[in-house]
């Protein structure tokens, strides 16, 4: 008898590649053929997922369409199957997938789309975080602060696109007005994706804050952060740029680099 390890991955080659040989002799021959067994389950492995997918990338779908979109979430699936058994966490691979798919190639942005829905799907779902109290930076010495890092709420990202994805994105909700447009060349943007109680919002920041900000979601310290949008920005204010961070309750912890544990 093959271990369970053994019977499990026949069991996934069956389903993601189509192999039913090895699958098909654990399998009684009760009144239906293995091998159409083994197809119901291909199919109903393979509905569920592209359910999933279409859930998590509606904007995606509604721009390729029904049929097109069916075909990618196929070889998506086929090549890329789930790694964990939360459907809410499938699909975080597919923005890089779409960049290269060769169907998608005429519409240049959807990548940056998928990334952003992925973006606010995990948002959506990511645990509630506990803000850093700004009294406790206060008792920390002054020579620290430049290799201050900060980290972040786990439902902040951040994107950057050579398109105007958020526009793309809200001309395709369901409530949205069906003679609108979008100008791809009012691009780049640079957003901010983060839940807000309930809600999951975005909004853009100037080159500066993006910087600033991208820097330190990166691990980066305080000091780098700040020299890199410098770069983007001449006129950036480091205490506003701090103060906003810790009005907008973004902030769950710090470390100094020169320390070996991070403080909560």
């Amino acid at each position: 008898m093959p271990s369970l390890a053994e019977v499990q991955a026949r069991w996934t080659r069956a389903l993601v590649e189509g192999e039913d040989g090895e699958a098909a002799d654990l399998i009684a021959d009760d009144g239906l053929a293995p091998s159409a067994r083994l197809a119901i389950h291909r199919h109903h492995h393979v509905a569920s997922l592209t359910a999933a997918l279409q859930t998590t990338f509606p904007v995606v779908h509604r721009l390729v369409g029904d049929g097109f979109f069916r075909y990618l979430a196929h070889e998506f699936i086929r090549t890329h199957p789930p790694a964990h058994p939360c459907l809410v966490e499938y699909g975080e691979t597919l923005a890089s997938f779409v960049a290269g798919f060769p169907g998608c190639q005429t519409l240049p942005y959807l990548a940056d789309v998928a990334h952003l829905e992925w973006s606010m799907n995990r948002a959506a779902h990511a645990d509630d975080p506990v803000p850093l109290d700004l009294g406790t930076l206060r008792t920390l010495d002054p020579r620290d602060l430049d290799d201050l890092t900060l980290r972040f709420a786990p439902s902040v990202a951040l994107l950057a696109s050579a398109w105007p994805v958020d526009a793309i994105w809200r001309a395709n909700q369901p409530d949205a007005d069906p003679d609108s447009t979008v100008d791809a060349g009012t691009g780049p943007v640079s957003l901010e994706i983060r839940r807000i109680g309930d809600d999951v919002m975005m909004r853009r920041l100037g080159d500066g804050h993006f910087a600033f900000r991208r820097a330190l979601l990166d691990g980066e310290s305080l000091r780098a952060a700040t020299t890199r949008a410098v770069t983007h920005d001449a006129d950036f204010d480091l205490a506003r740029a701090l103060r906003e961070l810790f009005d907008e309750n973004v902030l769950t912890g710090y470390r100094i680099l020169s320390r070996p544990r991070e403080t909560p």
